[in-house]
């Protein structure tokens, strides 16, 4: 990792903002992807210079107003906004996530809930991509395809270390991409755990973690849909919503609902919710 998280995820966002986002002309003449910094100073009204020094990691202590104003003209998620803050506080000293043990568990009320959300895929992750506790549902669906075979079984792990990864997934770029951006937004909070799994990776994989790990990108999505291949219940289409647990170390809980009719019909019938035809 840089040493200069917050200047590069505050230059990344300015150039993912397309100029007519934000109602200025985009024009054959641009040579900067994105906005310009001058343009992004206006906006948030701020100094070139200070903008310049913020992304060049010279300062490194922007006010919450300055934060504030600066997420407003990047038009920041709730998550990126947060991100944002806490890679304030990081480089301050005020937050630093890799001191202490990373729990393997999950609180026995949150096991509860899971029990509650039977026969419906359902699993609780860490900021690695660790699986940490699952449905019976959604152990139907990702045995098959292999990514509980590890112990302990690890999402990002499997997406970039696992020859079966792309055949389970076939918008497997689209799903690297998130694998890879929320490991790095760990790692860039701190979290030596994380780090040492990009390290990791970065030897096993090769590019295709180690260059998507090396660009600063946008937070992983916290809902969407992804396409499975599976060995048993054909192609699926399986939207998900991801919810943070509160009072955890970064766990989040993620659902699996099917995001069309033909999947619900496999879908109840490999998670048992209906009975599987005679025969």
């Amino acid at each position: 990792m840089g040493d200069n998280e917050l200047g590069a995820f505050l230059r990344a966002r300015r150039e993912a903002v397309a100029p007519a986002d934000v109602g200025l002309p985009g024009g054959p003449r641009r040579r900067t992807p994105g906005l310009r910094r001058a343009e992004l100073a206006t906006l948030a009204g701020v100094s070139v210079e200070y903008l310049t020094r913020l992304e060049q990691g010279r300062d490194r202590r922007p006010s919450a107003e300055v934060l504030a104003a600066l997420a407003d003209a990047l038009g920041l998620s709730a998550d990126e906004r947060v991100h944002l803050h806490r890679l304030v506080k990081t480089v301050t000293g005020g937050s630093c996530q890799g001191g202490a043990p990373r729990p393997h568990s999950v609180r026995p009320t949150v096991r509860a809930l899971l029990d509650r959300l039977e026969p419906a895929p359902a699993l609780v992750v860490d900021r690695l991509g660790g699986i940490l506790a699952r449905t019976a549902g959604y152990e139907r669906l990702a045995g098959p395809v292999g990514l509980l075979d590890a112990r302990p079984p690890n999402l990002t792990r499997f997406v970039f270390t696992d020859a079966r990864a792309r055949a389970a997934f076939p918008d497997w770029d689209r799903v690297a991409d998130a694998r890879a951006a929320g490991l790095r937004a760990a790692a860039a909070l701190g979290d030596r755990h994380a780090a040492a799994l990009a390290e990791e990776l970065t030897a096993a994989a090769g590019p295709p973690f180690g260059d998507r790990f090396a660009a600063p990108a946008a937070l992983p999505g916290r809902t969407g849909v992804e396409r499975w291949a599976h060995p048993l219940a054909g192609e699926l289409l399986l939207a998900y919503e991801s919810l943070e647990i509160p009072d955890t170390d970064e766990q989040r809980l993620i659902v699996h609902l099917p995001a069309d009719d033909a999947t619900a019909a496999a879908l109840d019938l490999l998670t048992g919710a209906v009975p599987a035809p005679p025969g």
